[in-house]
């Protein structure tokens, strides 16, 4: 009985206090369903590459999302507003984009940097990450679905006569430009935004597929663990409003073993995780061993292309290996007698 009660109160204390939990239990009760049925597609589909794009009827943007970031839209480059923070990540994103990317070019000659690349900014905002790329030589197109984010983006880089001329901006979604720009970019940036997508699994999809065979996909986001509440949301938002309240929702926080996931399932290989730290204090961000909170990952899409195989072209392809070993095999050969 006392077992009973036990179980009965800390089954209330974590619907109470932590109602995030039961969400966690649910859908771990259908993950492996999902994976399931997840595998069992990728087989089908392995011979039959030509899966269509995704529809621009579907959409990964939140419309409260939307309306967040559209009453914040002209502080984007006030460095000592709210957007703080974002401008001091450049220190360690910036960096962290080129690098990474300069390792991919042969014979990279010093001083170019990425002329020459074709990088697609997702959720540009007011165009923080798509400027100084753009500086070090990529053409850049940056997307986001909020007007009034593009239209400060589109006038801050008016000041700038080169950054006119590498720079495009875009107001859409990401899954309304799948079609036309596949395979398109050397690199996708999706800076502090898979927090705020309402379907992750088909965000990094669209991703995957703009991407050229061996481009890198540069991800930032915040991990899924108590710290990041109790940091992220509890103290960030509530208390030292350091980011305005309803900024984050804890349930979009995505750990790096799930973004690993899914990514790898799409056919890109993760190449680093590395943690983030922000000290309010300083207004200074950190790299870290320490993934618990924020954190950036690069991940290289497979540079292999795969052709479209015919269903005729596949059964032929089995039926002559059948063949091939039914003069060693018994079984085979009783096989193709059917």
């Amino acid at each position: 009985m006392w077992g009973g009660v036990y179980v009965k109160n800390q089954l209330s204390w974590i619907l109470q206090i932590k109602p995030g939990v039961f969400n966690e239990y649910r859908t771990m009760w259908f993950k492996s369903y999902r994976t399931t049925f997840s595998c069992l597609n990728r087989v089908k589909s392995f011979r039959y590459r030509w899966a269509r794009l995704y529809s621009t009827s579907q959409t990964t943007v939140d419309s409260g999302e939307v309306k967040t970031f559209l009453a914040l839209a002209h502080k984007w480059w006030d460095e000592q507003g709210i957007y703080a923070p974002l401008h001091s990540m450049n220190d360690l994103r910036v960096p962290f984009i080129r690098d990474n990317l300069l390792k991919t070019i042969p014979n990279h000659q010093p001083g170019k940097a990425l002329f020459g690349m074709k990088i697609l900014d997702v959720g540009c905002g007011g165009g923080l990450l798509t400027e100084p790329l753009g500086r070090l030589g990529a053409s850049v197109i940056g997307i986001d679905p909020v007007d009034e984010n593009i239209k400060t983006a589109q006038c801050h880089k008016s000041f700038d006569p080169v950054l006119d001329k590498r720079i495009e901006y875009r107001v859409c979604s990401l899954e309304e430009i799948v079609e036309e720009t596949a395979e398109t970019f050397d690199a996708v940036v999706a800076s502090e935004v898979v927090e705020h997508v309402i379907d992750l699994e088909t965000f990094l999809q669209c991703c995957c597929q703009v991407l050229k065979p061996s481009g890198s996909l540069f991800i930032t986001t915040i991990n899924k663990t108590q710290l990041s509440y109790a940091l992220g949301i509890v103290f960030s938002e509530q208390i030292a409003g350091i980011v305005p309240k309803g900024t984050h929702t804890w349930e979009k926080f995505v750990s790096p073993e799930t973004l690993e996931s899914i990514l790898e399932s799409n056919g890109l290989s993760v190449q680093t995780v590395v943690g983030m730290l922000y000290n309010p204090f300083s207004g200074y961000w950190h790299w870290s061993e320490n993934t618990s909170l924020n954190y950036a990952a690069h991940a290289v899409k497979s540079g292999v292309q795969e052709h479209p195989v015919s269903a005729e072209f596949a059964f032929k392809g089995e039926t002559e290996e059948l063949q091939a070993n039914a003069c060693t095999n018994p079984a085979v050969h009783e096989e193709l007698k059917k």
